[in-house]
This record gives C-alpha cells, sequence and structure tokens, in this order.
C-alpha cells in the first residue's frame, strides 16, 4: 500500500470526490445551471456568470514553472490557509491524531488542528539559539499520533531560517510515519533554496508557497503545494470543485508575466536593502532591546515598552504587530518591511 494511504484517514481514502460540471470550454455551457449572460460590470476574461475551471489548467502550470515542480506535484489553492486546513482534515482524526508545531510560529498550524478536533504537540523553537530546531525534542515528540510536522522557515514571526539540514534529518526519519510539511512563505526574500527540490527522495515532504508576500498578491489569495502527486489527487477530492475565483486567476496569470516577474524581483532587491538598514538603525534606538536576524519581509525586535512603541507607531499611522501574545517573546514587536519613507516615519517616530 502506498504510504499516502497508509498515513491518511482511511474514511477519506475511500470518499468518492465530488463530481464537477464536465470542462470543455470549446463547447456552449448548458450543463451547470449559470446564468447564459454576463452582470453589469464585468470585464474578466471568461466572465463571472460561469464557474471557474477546477485547478486551472494555466495556473497550475504557470506556477510549475514559477516553483520548478512538475505540474501535478502542484495543488492551487485560496493562499497557503486552505492547504494547511486540507491537509489536517486529510491526516487527523478528530480525538485521535495530532500535528506538531515550534511555537513561536505561524498560528493557523495549531488553529486548524484545534477546529479538525486534532491534538497539537508543541515542541518550542531554542530561543537561546535564535529560535533553532529542537531537533531531538522534535523526534521524541513525534508519537504514531502525530501525522503532520509544521516548519515555517523563514519562520513567522522570528524570521530566521531554520536549518535545512536538520529538516531533512526529521524527515528522513518520519518517512511512513508523518508528513513534514515546510511552510516557505517569505523564501523569496532569501538566498535560500527551496526544499521541494528534495521531494523525489522525500516523497513525504510537503512544501507551502504563496504570491502573498514577495509578489505582491496577498487579497488575490492564492497558495500552492508542492508535494507528491498522489497526495495532490488525495486533497483534491477534499477541496471544493470551483476554489479559485476567476479574478483571482486572471490576476495570478498576469502577473507571471516575465516583465511582472522581473518588478516583484526588484521589489524584493528593496525590501532586503531597507531590511538591513532598519536592522542596522533598530538597536541603536534606546526604547529597543534587541533584534533578532531575519531572513524575511520583516523584522522581530524586542522593547524596554513594546505597548509604548506600539502607540507611538499609531500617532505616526503606522501599525506593526503586537508579538506579545506568542509564548516567549515578552515585549516584542514584529515590523513588516515598507518603504523607505514608512521606515523613515517608524524609526523617526522611535526616536
Amino acid at each position: 500500500m502506498s504510504w499516502v494511504k497508509e498515513l491518511a484517514r482511511p474514511d477519506i481514502v475511500a470518499l468518492k470526490a465530488y463530481e464537477h460540471a464536465a470542462w470543455e470550454p470549446s463547447l456552449e455551457r448548458l450543463h451547470a445551471n449559470e446564468l447564459p449572460w454576463r452582470p453589469y460590470g464585468d470585464e474578466s476574461i471568461a466572465g463571472l456568470n460561469r464557474y471557474p475551471e477546477p485547478q486551472p489548467r494555466a495556473l497550475v502550470e504557470g506556477l510549475a514553472t514559477l516553483y520548478g515542480a512538475a505540474p501535478q506535484s502542484v495543488l492551487v489553492g485560496r493562499g497557503s490557509d486552505e492547504a494547511i486546513d486540507l491537509l489536517t482534515r486529510c491526516f487527523c482524526r478528530a480525538g485521535r491524531d495530532a500535528v506538531l508545531v515550534c511555537p513561536p510560529t505561524f498560528g493557523m498550524y495549531a488553529v486548524s488542528a484545534r477546529i479538525q478536533g486534532a491534538e497539537v504537540v508543541t515542541v518550542p523553537l531554542r530561543a537561546a539559539a535564535d529560535f533553532a530546531i529542537d531537533e531531538r525534542a522534535v523526534l521524541e515528540r513525534c508519537t504514531p499520533d502525530v501525522k503532520i510536522v509544521f516548519f515555517c522557515s523563514p519562520n513567522n514571526p522570528t524570521g530566521n531560517l531554520l536549518d535545512e539540514q536538520a529538516i531533512l534529518r526529521i524527515a528522513g526519519k518520519l518517512a511512513g510515519r508523518a508528513v513534514v510539511v515546510v511552510d516557505e512563505a517569505y523564501i523569496e526574500f532569501t538566498d535560500a533554496p527551496s526544499l521541494a527540490r528534495h521531494l523525489p527522495k522525500l516523497p513525504h515532504l510537503a512544501i507551502l508557497r504563496t504570491l502573498s508576500k514577495a509578489h505582491g498578491l496577498a487579497g488575490a489569495r492564492c497558495g500552492t503545494l508542492i508535494a507528491d502527486p498522489e497526495l495532490i489527487a488525495l486533497l483534491r477530492k477534499v477541496m471544493p470543485p470551483y476554489a479559485i475565483p476567476q479574478l483571482t486567476m486572471e490576476a495570478v496569470l498576469k502577473q507571471l508575466e516575465p516583465a511582472q516577474l522581473t518588478e516583484s524581483r526588484a521589489q524584493v532587491i528593496v525590501i532586503r536593502a531597507e531590511r538591513e538598514r532598519l536592522m542596522i538603525a533598530l538597536p541603536d534606538l534606546s526604547r529597543v532591546v534587541r533584534v533578532w536576524p531575519s531572513a524575511a519581509n520583516f523584522i522581530l525586535a524586542q522593547f524596554a515598552d513594546a505597548g509604548a512603541a506600539l502607540e507611538l507607531a499609531r500617532d505616526t499611522h503606522l501599525l506593526v504587530r503586537d508579538a506579545r501574545g506568542y509564548p516567549g517573546l515578552g515585549q516584542a514587536l514584529r515590523i513588516t518591511v515598507g518603504t523607505p519613507t514608512q521606515n523613515n516615519r517608524l524609526l523617526e517616530a522611535w526616536q
């Protein structure tokens, strides 16, 4: 039996997926109970009166090219959040299975697990080692109940790249036992290659990518899961049939054109330069206690009084993220790198 069928929920493996209306764009559509006229003001290419193509081929192929993956290894969803939810629903039985997370990290891994009724096993990152993975503890806590291990690299909210070799060692030892998911939402802001290149040897590894950050499409809601084709096929059984809105598809395809990709890369260069400038300037401010290294488009900083720093930022009409709710972060704030003008205003507010 395949590793997917061994690990996934038996009822999902046996599930017969919903059969959506046939997708044959060369024929006129009288089979999907759609209105035959476009709504007023509709300027979309395909028409918003029509259901969109399930897993649009052009979009899947475009994202596969962008990420250097095979199209059959790509699942497109409404942001990375949808893939996190699908993975949790397909592998975790309520009251029986668990996911493992390494806080402080992105909160949706635990939220999705709890919605599903799965246990959340926590192995904190090693704060004293700049939030490195506690490799031994992760493996010790991975009981047979743990079906998914989530890593975020660069990690949100700490900003650090996790040790690739540690992730690969963990994935190697969990083969046949759990899916190891690596969220690479911020990888474009680093020089590190994607771990997706290891999928041929580690089929239970799954990689999350998103257009929300480096490509400026947070409002379009488009994320990608890169994984074993059998895992992709399983998740498609659970995914709603028309998940990708037509306007999202058209916006993304435009962004994947060569000129737009060139512009995105240029903007990433600016963000990285501004990130380095902020990381030099912030420690010189008396109210800043510590600034952690960052490989993302944000910086985590410890303040003498985070509440006062938040209010000073708001007084200049800028919002930064209060990170005090994360375990072990004390008086920390997460600062998204903005334009040079915005960054100057923030530094002036905190002088």
